[in-house]
């Protein structure tokens, strides 16, 4: 943070919320802090509160994204159950972006927590290896080692063939059930 005054909440959370649905790709938290003046935790309560007042704003591993339904309106969805090790994540991933398919989020069914979320959000190589060096990084384990390597992804394309060609692959590689 430097010296400059800091911008009061309201106009914060309004200027997150023009920044976001303006954006094309996602914004991490830290470049939210630095054009408010404020601390990266003050932008993550903000984005607590504007997501509490139902904004439709999902962090993922590369930042923050305001989801647009009428985007998501024209895109096939399919749920597909996977298992494989760690090790093979990222192939599992490339074997999903390659084909022009979004990699949505990653489900797992936990004993005491029931059915855990998270947003991953990969569309391509690059985003696929900025996800997996953070994980390395923050030594982080991936939901799936919850499970012994079964879990969910929903995956996103603009076409149903798109979806069941990497369909094809995944169960080629012996990674999807």
């Amino acid at each position: 943070m430097s010296d400059q005054t800091k911008m009061a909440s309201v106009s914060r959370q309004k200027l997150i919320i023009t920044l976001l649905k303006d954006a094309s790709s996602p914004i991490t938290g830290s470049e939210f802090a630095k054009k408010t003046n404020v601390s990266r935790q003050v932008i993550v309560q903000d984005i607590s509160i504007l997501k509490a007042k139902n904004e439709p704003i999902v962090a993922t591993s590369q930042g923050y994204i305001y989801l647009n339904s009428e985007k998501e309106d024209n895109l096939h969805q399919k749920v597909v159950v996977c298992n494989h090790s760690p090790d093979q994540t990222l192939e599992e991933l490339y074997l999903i972006v390659d084909h022009g398919v979004t990699v949505k989020d990653v489900k797992v069914e936990h004993a005491v927590y029931g059915d855990l979320t998270a947003s991953i959000r990969v569309s391509n190589r690059k985003e696929v290896e900025q996800f997996v060096k953070k994980i390395k990084e923050t030594k982080a384990s991936y939901l799936a080692s919850l499970t012994g390597g079964i879990h969910l992804h929903t995956l996103e394309a603009d076409s149903i063939s798109k979806i069941e060609a990497a369909c094809k692959d995944l169960k080629k590689a012996g990674i999807m059930i």
